[in-house]
């Protein structure tokens, strides 16, 4: 694992944002597991921040199911099941199959050319990159398509649910030969919505979370076992 820096900076934006990113990122990045329990006084110290701010963006973050509150424990890593994890996906290939097809019908050459470069970028980094440089240009893709596909809420739902399926994406993409046909399903899903056809990029978005959902339960049954 990465060496992860958990300093935040107090002039820009706003701490609590900040926190939110830094804690947010090393869950999603496997700093901090799913069932483990963060401790205040720990995070005061990991950041350089007060017990306040720590407070105010684990609050956020149990708001965005990242964070779970348990009595007489406090908060912890969220857990995810098989089942929550199936619906979870279920939800997500119904709305980004619906983007990739808006972003295709509807988006501007000039989004639609960022998206081929968010892939190369992604591309790149998967020849060497880390695996938290990977997760982060897989994030720079989506938000380009969620930005792309023209719809407000649809991008905020999916944005959410980004959120919850940063728990299981690196179990996901740790599986044996899952980068490279999930890079083989982002080159379709580019190429169908430059092309505008948005049969094929509605398609494409779905096939490629039908087998991410395939290789993340198939994780999560082998760390069960």
């Amino acid at each position: 694992m990465t060496e992860m820096d958990f300093k935040v900076s107090k002039r820009n934006s706003t701490l609590r944002g900040q926190v939110e990113d830094k804690i947010r990122a090393a869950i999603r990045e496997g700093h901090f597991v799913p069932g483990q329990r963060l401790v205040e006084r720990e995070l005061c110290e990991l950041l350089d921040v007060s017990r306040t701010s720590i407070r105010e963006a684990l609050r956020h973050l149990e708001a965005e199911g990242l964070i779970n509150v348990i009595p007489h424990k406090g908060p912890t890593v969220a857990v995810m099941d098989k089942q929550e994890a199936q619906q979870l996906y279920e939800l997500r290939a119904l709305l980004e199959g619906y983007a990739g097809e808006q972003f295709a019908l509807t988006g501007s050459v000039e989004l639609k050319a960022k998206l081929g470069s968010a892939l190369s970028d992604f591309e790149r980094i998967a020849e060497s990159g880390t695996s938290g440089e990977l997760l982060s240009a897989k994030a720079g893709f989506y938000n380009l398509l969620l930005k792309g596909c023209g719809n407000v809420f649809v991008g905020q739902t999916l944005e959410s649910l980004y959120n919850r399926i940063a728990l299981l994406r690196m179990t996901s993409m740790s599986q044996p030969g899952r980068l490279v046909h999930s890079l083989t399903e982002l080159r379709a899903i580019v190429a169908a919505i430059q092309a505008g056809d948005g049969v094929a990029a509605g398609n494409a978005c779905r096939l490629h979370i039908r087998n991410a959902a395939k290789a993340a339960l198939s994780g999560m049954q082998s760390k069960a076992g």
